[in-house]
């Protein structure tokens, strides 16, 4: 991998830290309990619980690409980025733009 694809993953990656906060951030607010004091009807409360329940899920995800993302930042420097952390071999440029939390080849990650 060269410098100028290294840069653009380092940019890729800061691109994605700064989505994935504002996601999270949007999941927490959508995330809160509903007061049961909130005159709504049994089917729409039961609505808004299932809703809350994909909320929560999404967030569970959105929290873990931000661990991902924050791990390739941090490793961005050292001599083995880019190499999958099971077959030690390389990881296509293209996947780690598309997935720049990557730690595995196409590969190792099924």
């Amino acid at each position: 991998m060269n410098e100028s694809e290294k840069t653009e993953i380092k940019l890729k990656i800061s691109q994605e830290i700064s989505k994935t906060k504002e996601k999270i951030a949007d999941y927490k607010e959508l995330n809160q309990p509903i007061a049961p004091d909130c005159a709504i009807g049994r089917v729409s409360r039961m609505d808004a619980i299932n809703n809350k329940s994909v909320t929560e899920a999404a967030l569970r995800q959105a929290e873990k690409k931000l661990e991902g993302l924050k791990y390739m930042q941090k490793t961005l420097g050292n001599e083995d980025f880019g190499l999958c952390q099971r077959c030690k071999q390389a990881i296509p440029v293209p996947r780690l733009l598309f997935m720049p939390q990557s730690r595995f080849c196409v590969n190792c990650s099924q």
